[in-house]
């Protein structure tokens, strides 16, 4: 969330391994010719930029509560709307997205936002009759850093740093199917495990430092910083085989569902 200060140069550091859920996102959508498209969770206008290229006649706008992502999308996508939103809070007030859509998209935006009993019947509220919801979510509690998060934050000097940290608000595919049962005239779900080539667990630390270790670190000085990150590379060596060639597989996986109304 914005509160812990996104930072769209980091985020964008692996910016292909990022974008690809939402090319196999997108590529689910069925729609021939959607006329309103809206992306929540834009980050810095990647995926925004994956529905503009296979939508190039649809007006599309990318939401998110970061302005630092905002500016940057507007910066590399200037042929698309981007407007400051919190869903969290709902999505009255925000004049771009009155009158409907013929798609909501969202890539790995949801995890962050409380309440997905709520969410998803808004989400989904958002659409015209016909119109598909696409969301992706990452399956975090299969990662070896989130379990060393958990864990570290247990640990000596680091006990009682991240009271409220740690929690992702994603709830379990069975969840998700009696929410889409009860609002959403079809459905389909399906999982996908990336196996993403990296150079080394140094690199995994890299790829959270654009996302889940940003609270955390933001907590420490610049000391603390470096120690709290070398412990975590100790804990999550063990985790990763190292190939012939040197590198590692980050195996990342992911859920994806469409509905629509």
């Amino acid at each position: 969330m914005e509160k812990f200060g996104w930072n769209s140069s980091t985020y964008l550091k692996f910016k292909e391994e990022r974008t690809q859920p939402s090319r196999d996102l997108a590529a689910a959508i069925k729609l021939e010719a959607p006329k309103r498209i809206v992306d929540i969770g834009c980050g810095p206008g990647n995926s925004t930029a994956v529905l503009k290229a296979k939508y190039p006649e649809a007006e599309v706008i990318g939401v998110d509560n970061s302005e630092n992502m905002l500016e940057k999308a507007r910066v590399n996508h200037p042929d698309i709307t981007f407007v400051y939103c919190d869903v969290s809070k709902g999505f009255e007030g925000v004049e771009e997205l009155e009158g409907g859509f013929d798609v909501v998209f969202s890539n790995a935006c949801i995890q962050w936002v409380p309440d997905h009993h709520k969410l998803i019947p808004n989400m989904l509220g958002l659409l015209k009759k016909g119109g598909v919801m696409a969301v992706q979510v990452p399956l975090t509690e299969r990662q070896p850093m989130h379990k060393a998060l958990g864990d570290i934050a247990k640990l000596g000097k680091w006990q009682g740093r991240f009271p409220d940290l740690g929690s992702y608000h994603t709830l379990s595919a069975e969840e998700y199917y009696d929410i889409l049962t009860e609002h959403a005239d079809y459905f389909r779900m399906w999982e996908t495990t990336y196996y993403h080539r990296l150079n080394g667990c140094e690199d995994v630390i890299e790829w959270y430092r654009g996302s889940a270790l940003r609270p955390y670190l933001q907590r420490l000085d610049e000391v603390e910083q470096k120690e709290f990150e070398a412990k975590l590379l100790e804990m999550i060596k063990d985790s990763y085989h190292v190939q012939k060639n040197g590198e590692i597989i980050f195996r990342f996986p992911r859920l994806f569902f469409t509905a629509s109304v």
